[in-house]
């Protein structure tokens, strides 16, 4: 029945409830992808560096056939499957969220408490201005987004020029501030969250969208293709209230993995 199927409830009504998977085997996907792509970079690089000297992984997985930097390397390959699901996720949670400004505080607070863990885990200093961490590259796509809508709202009826030009300047402005910032993703994480949102209309489409953005300028990236199969399987639901579990996980992972290396002595 075209993705649908029957239910009966107690009252002997008949409902109906999409197949597919939700929201939250979404969050799951993105939160284990992220770990394996972490565990990667923060442990697994160190090994490689300390143990062999190499200085550009690539060449030794390539050229030498080093078994740890190929298993690096396809461990990071399957870590470009996280970042566009969360972006994916956060355009669904702007356009379902009650209170937008609530959500973006949330996102805040978040960024600032992940910021030690992300510094010590991939640079093992208490605070390293020169890489920031997701929550902020999410933070501002959202901000952009809220810009975007109102944007919008207040000018698409009576000038369509001026309200374009407006948007335009409200994505510069938030890929400028990613740039500066220097966040995770930076500019690119931020126009590939207002892609998704310009082409929400269809969840596939979007997606696609993300991805190619996210691959134009690094090759690497168009692994994140392989994020069309679960957005095409998802049924629009929310499914586990996760709603923590990526804030918490994600500062609370990196702190153990810079434990790792620390009790390893690898830093």
């Amino acid at each position: 029945m075209n993705n649908r199927s029957l239910a009966v409830h107690s009252n002997g009504k008949l409902d109906t409830k999409r197949k597919g998977i939700s929201g939250s085997t979404l969050k799951l996907i993105a939160i284990i992808t992220m770990l394996i792509d972490h565990i990667a970079a923060v442990v697994l690089e160190k090994i490689i560096i300390r143990s062999g000297g190499y200085t550009n992984i690539f060449t030794s997985a390539f050229r030498d056939g080093d078994t740890l930097s190929i298993v690096y390397l396809l461990m990071r390959a399957i870590g470009r499957i996280a970042f566009p699901i969360f972006c994916f996720l956060l355009v669904e949670g702007f356009l379902h969220t009650r209170n937008v400004w609530k959500y973006a505080f949330r996102l805040a607070v978040f960024a600032l408490l992940s910021e030690i863990p992300f510094d010590l885990a991939l640079h093992a200093e208490v605070f390293y201005f020169g890489y920031q961490n997701v929550f902020f590259t999410l933070l501002i796509g959202l901000l952009v987004l809220i810009g975007i809508k109102a944007v919008s709202e207040k000018l698409d009826k009576s000038n369509i020029v001026l309200s374009t030009i407006a948007q335009i300047i409200v994505v510069v402005v938030g890929i400028a501030v990613a740039e500066l910032l220097k966040t995770d993703y930076s500019g690119l994480g931020v126009i590939t969250m207002v892609a998704m949102y310009l082409l929400r209309k269809n969840k596939v489409i979007s997606m696609l969208g993300g991805c190619v953005v996210l691959s134009m300028l690094n090759f690497f990236e168009i692994v994140a293709f392989l994020d069309l199969i679960p957005v095409w399987l998802y049924n629009g639901k929310r499914g586990l209230k996760l709603k923590y579990v990526f804030y918490i996980f994600y500062p609370a992972h990196l702190f153990i993995l810079y434990l790792v290396c620390y009790f390893m002595g690898i830093l």
